[in-house]
């Protein structure tokens, strides 16, 4: 019988199973300024019964009238507005649930986020919970979801986290920030709408913005790189530069960036990110930080990893005048840097695909203290 090695030698090989990641994608989207008139039609066919709600969670900048008259409600269907200003949290997921189960007779007929990457991620573990057992934080970790959630929608009204798009809700709990990245988790609908982004103030314009950019960066550099991800991160990186370096028309710029975020997500559902987004979760954790302007914060520090990408960020501050707090960590005693340290390096995949197998030789507890003390 021949060996492997005359196998090898010969020209050929013995076939090996390989497991290749089998990643959802989000089946259905709609695209275009005012495209959230049609929310009505799409909902409609999806409804279980006049006794089964859509329940909306919606960013709390949208509660006025005007926003109201526009919701297509039916039935019993529910409005909550939720405050963006924090990160989400387990917790306030599992309060929602419980009160959606005690209001209610019959599960939901599903459940539709309107907003940032805060009401995304919430629509998203709200809608897993619903129809799962247990609390938020048991299934904060990979794969861990048994039963696919409701139905459920995702409408960004800013653009840049990929939340969108992403199999994955960042949730911070009692001992981790951490996503549920699950098969499950993805949107079944999505609606891009860029008109939503019109109200967007500039510096949470720039920093949900940069989060896009930096997904690229990390994703384009990462040891976790393939074919798929790099052509969804090189259009998303492209469109940035346009968004942020050229001097395009608003509506073409919101546009644009509603597609990178789209792209920059896909980017790293077949990847990862890096050093940055590590890192920013360590200060949400500790200091309550929202994303955004976090992954800022670390990044303009990250030169020696990523030298062409900080150079990009800083020529795109410098257009846009944008001024980042400085001296976040200034105050913090040894045991708050030791809590952030421990939230950072539990991201193993991030350091992994940012630095390589040996990253733990390479990204020592006080090499990371140092860069936080940066901030």
């Amino acid at each position: 019988m021949k060996t492997e090695d005359n196998l090898k030698k010969q020209g050929t090989t013995p076939t090996h199973k390989t497991a290749f990641k089998n990643f959802p994608m989000v089946p259905r989207v709609i695209f275009g300024a005012g495209c959230f008139t049609q929310l009505g039609d799409i909902l409609l066919p999806m409804r279980k019964s006049s006794e089964a709600p859509f329940i909306f969670l919606v960013d709390d900048f949208f509660e006025n009238e005007e926003f109201l008259a526009k919701v297509p409600l039916m039935f019993n269907d529910e409005v909550i507005f939720i405050s963006a200003e924090e990160e989400p949290k387990t917790a306030q997921v599992d309060a929602l649930v419980a009160r959606i189960r005690e209001r209610y007779n019959e599960l939901p007929s599903g459940v539709i986020g309107i907003g940032g990457g805060t009401l995304l991620d919430l629509a998203k573990a709200v809608s897993i919970l619903l129809n799962n057992n247990g609390l938020a934080k048991d299934y904060q970790g990979w794969d861990l979801v048994n039963k696919p959630a409701l139905y459920h929608v995702g409408i960004p009204t800013i653009s840049g986290t990929g939340a969108e798009v992403s199999r994955t809700t960042v949730l911070l709990g009692p001992e981790k920030k951490l996503g549920i990245n699950s098969d499950f988790t993805p949107f079944d609908q999505v609606l891009l709408d860029p008109d939503f982004s019109k109200t967007v103030p500039k510096e949470q314009w720039f920093y949900t913005g940069m989060d896009c950019f930096i997904h690229c960066v990390e994703s384009l550099t990462g040891t976790y790189l393939n074919a798929f991800s790099q052509s969804y991160g090189e259009k998303a990186m492209e469109l940035c530069k346009q968004v942020f370096l050229e001097d395009i028309a608003p509506e073409e710029s919101r546009d644009k960036l509603m597609m990178a975020s789209w792209h920059g997500g896909m980017s790293i559902a077949y990847s990862q990110v890096g050093v940055a987004h590590a890192m920013s979760y360590g200060l949400s954790y500790l200091l309550g930080v929202k994303h955004g302007i976090g992954n800022c914060l670390v990044f303009q520090h990250l030169e020696e990893f990523y030298p062409e990408g900080v150079a990009l960020f800083n020529k795109m501050m410098e257009k846009h005048h944008i001024k980042l707090p400085k001296g976040i960590c200034a105050e913090l005693t040894q045991n708050d840097f030791d809590v952030m340290i421990n939230i950072s390096l539990s991201l193993r995949p991030l350091w992994e695909n940012a630095l390589g197998k040996d990253w733990e030789t390479i990204m020592t507890p006080e090499r990371l203290q140092a860069l936080y003390q940066k901030i």
